[in-house]
């Protein structure tokens, strides 16, 4: 019988030389339902990257299509909240305190998911190498929209930097209007 011990032979590469793995959350409790809408700036940050970092790795281990999950996912709520709901799903039926089942439910769940995400990416026309915002439908009584164009993004990675530092700022602002209206002797909304 051979024996067997944790030191790799010398012929297997190191982790560094295999593609990139996705090998746990880079945030360091527990998974948790995320509410966007109320996250503070620096919460945004960090599950902005925790997602993004999931998602690339999502669509590089199942080889996911741009019609699946496009580059520009982050412009786009729909999305958000859907690959959000996936990751957390993964993140608990991967959690080692799981039964052995979870994973297979989760695959359930990720092909549902994969149609849904279809659906939403046909509805918003993001595409490969191009987005533009989601067209809405304006109700008898609101103002006609802006009209919706195509805008060409030559690098993704970039464009997510920016949109996170956007989104960070604008929640970093509200928080700071919000404490600036705060009366400090009552701590009360003046």
């Amino acid at each position: 019988m051979a024996e067997y011990d944790d030191a790799p032979e010398a012929d297997e590469p190191e982790p560094a030389d295999e593609p990139e793995e996705f090998d746990g959350p880079l945030l360091p409790e527990p998974p948790h339902p995320i509410n966007w809408n109320l996250l503070t700036a620096d919460e945004a940050e960090a599950e902005w990257l925790e997602l993004n970092r999931w998602v690339n790795w999502l669509r590089g281990a199942y080889g996911l299509p741009a019609s699946v999950v496009p580059p520009f996912w982050h412009h786009h709520p729909e999305l958000v909240w859907e690959l959000s709901a996936l990751h957390l799903h993964w993140l608990a039926a991967y959690d080692p305190e799981q039964n052995a089942s979870a994973p297979l439910g989760w695959h359930r769940d990720f092909a549902d998911a994969r149609q849904r995400l279809r659906d939403w990416v046909a509805a918003c026309g993001t595409r490969l190498d191009r987005d533009r915002p989601t067209r809405q439908t304006i109700w008898p009584g609101e103002d006609t929209a802006e009209p919706v164009e195509d805008r060409i993004i030559a690098n993704r990675d970039e464009d997510f930097v920016q949109f996170v530092l956007d989104d960070v700022a604008a929640r970093r602002q509200a928080e700071d209007d919000f404490y600036a209206g705060l009366d400090p002797r009552t701590g009360e909304l003046t």
